[in-house]
């Protein structure tokens, strides 16, 4: 039977040794058979967490002009504030509005790889509109990045790999990722709404984990199970919801799942839901070669024997979205896939920045629309991987 609700895991059991081994048996779980589940007690008091998502909503209110003045098409980082309804996944328009953070890094420097631009500062609110808004942010990224190593180090030690198995993909100065998103509800988006009630479509997450703060008491995030049924993860107070990503399940020989999900705008009348995904960062300049054939070393056979009874126990695995993480593509490193994922969702700042890229990506849709209307009049195109895209928001 597949998974009906995502499993709850208390983190300080972890920093116990008394309760750690149930701990990591609960996380195994949560891995291999459904790729979702929440964390409570991960070290940040639920004050903190308040001022967190109090900044973030504030956001929202500032003047248009402000928004406006750090855009994301400003920069060739993918940095900054996106209007509402100005991305897309899986062909639909993601009805949203937010801004995209990360750890902050200096500009790369001149003739460093193209992917490179994604490393830089911020594009933060003016401090006379929102002046807590970047110590608060600053620090909470600081601190989730610590938990999210030390996360992956537990990940590593559920599957009985090194502790430090995954150590060798964070830089020295990795960079993380953070969104602030709103989602109106489809009674304040109008006309827009009548498309549908895409928040985001379905995707898969590209990197290794990611760490949701729901900031409303909203539902709206839906994960897939094996037979194809979409799971309500609801907020609960004190959580954060962890999603693992496509690289985590490439580089564990498909042990840890990747777990296709959604989000569904709130009904009209409901209000805006808010979220904070906080994203980890892995070393761009990472070769999808070394990922596929070093790695982080073999995981047991044991292990993937517990794998391989799960899938056979649920007939196999229906899924929506293709997995994308592997070689062979256009991009040979993690940081140019990712330029690439980014220029796909956001055509604006492809269009001004990396116009050279945006019209192969728009080749390759037209290729790949051809081909799935061929196939739709009876013929035998294949259709190669690839069309999918790993998306990062919740």
């Amino acid at each position: 039977m597949s998974f009906t609700s995502i499993p709850i895991l208390n983190l300080a059991l972890a920093q116990d040794p008394a309760t750690k081994s149930e701990f990591l048996a609960d996380l195994r779980h949560a891995l291999m058979e459904v790729g979702f589940l929440y964390l409570r007690n991960v070290g940040i008091p639920d004050d903190d967490f308040g001022q967190v998502i109090k900044e973030g909503k504030a956001f929202f209110d500032i003047p248009e002009h402000e928004k406006l003045n750090i855009e994301m098409k400003n920069t060739p980082s993918f940095l900054g504030y996106s209007r509402l309804s100005a991305e897309v996944t899986a062909g639909a328009i993601d009805h949203r509005e937010q801004i995209d953070l990360s750890t902050e890094h200096a500009l790369p420097k001149q003739h460093a790889p193209l992917h490179h631009n994604l490393l830089a500062p911020n594009q933060w609110p003016s401090p006379e509109v929102l002046p807590k808004f970047r110590p608060v942010f600053s620090e909470y990224m600081q601190r989730m990045g610590r938990i999210s190593i030390y996360f992956t180090s537990l990940i590593a030690e559920a599957i009985e790999l090194p502790p430090d198995a995954f150590n060798k993909y964070f830089d020295q100065d990795q960079q993380h990722k953070l969104k602030i998103v709103k989602y109106p509800d489809v009674g304040v988006l109008g006309a827009a709404g009548k498309d549908g009630n895409q928040g985001v479509g379905p995707h898969k997450d590209s990197m290794l984990s990611s760490y949701l703060l729901q900031a409303s008491h909203h539902k709206g995030l839906q994960v897939q199970n094996m037979r194809g049924e979409w799971i309500d993860c609801p907020p609960i107070d004190g959580t954060l919801v962890v999603a693992i990503g496509q690289g985590l399940e490439a580089l564990t020989q498909g042990v840890c799942v990747s777990t296709t999900h959604r989000v569904l705008s709130p009904l009209a009348g409901q209000g805006a839901r808010f979220s904070i995904p906080f994203f980890q960062g892995v070393r761009g300049d990472t070769e999808f070669e070394d990922l596929e054939n070093v790695g982080v070393g073999q995981v047991s056979e044991r292990i993937k024997e517990q794998r391989k009874r799960i899938l056979e126990k649920n007939g196999g695995r229906l899924d929506d979205v293709e997995f994308t993480f592997q070689a062979g593509g256009v991009a040979a490193t993690l940081g140019e896939a990712t330029l690439r994922n980014r220029v796909k969702s956001h055509p604006d700042v492809g269009e001004r920045w990396y116009p050279e890229i945006l019209a192969s990506i728009r080749e390759e849709q037209a290729r790949l629309k051809q081909q799935r209307e061929a196939a739709r009049g009876g013929g035998s195109i294949h259709i190669t991987a690839g069309s999918a895209k790993p998306v990062e928001v919740h």
